[in-house]
């Protein structure tokens, strides 16, 4: 999808850039995004932030059932 109109930035290419290690300020400064009118920013920005490196990712833990094989080990 293209977040800055004004430079026809997609959210892949600052997924990229972010992944990357760009900071914001340098993602701005290469490819003008958030630079004329600004209404991209803060989405720009929410895709930086969502795709930068060292943003922690959800890790989720699921409680499995006791499988029928499991079972039959603990009771063996």
């Amino acid at each position: 999808m293209i977040v800055c109109v004004c430079r026809r930035v997609s959210d892949q290419t600052i997924a990229r850039c972010a992944r990357s290690g760009m900071a914001f300020d340098d993602i701005q400064l290469e490819l003008g995004v958030a630079t004329q009118c600004g209404k991209c920013e803060s989405c720009a920005r929410s895709v930086w932030d969502e795709c930068r490196p060292g943003q922690s990712v959800a890790h989720l833990h699921r409680d499995h059932a006791p499988s029928p094989a499991r079972e039959a080990l603990a009771v063996a």
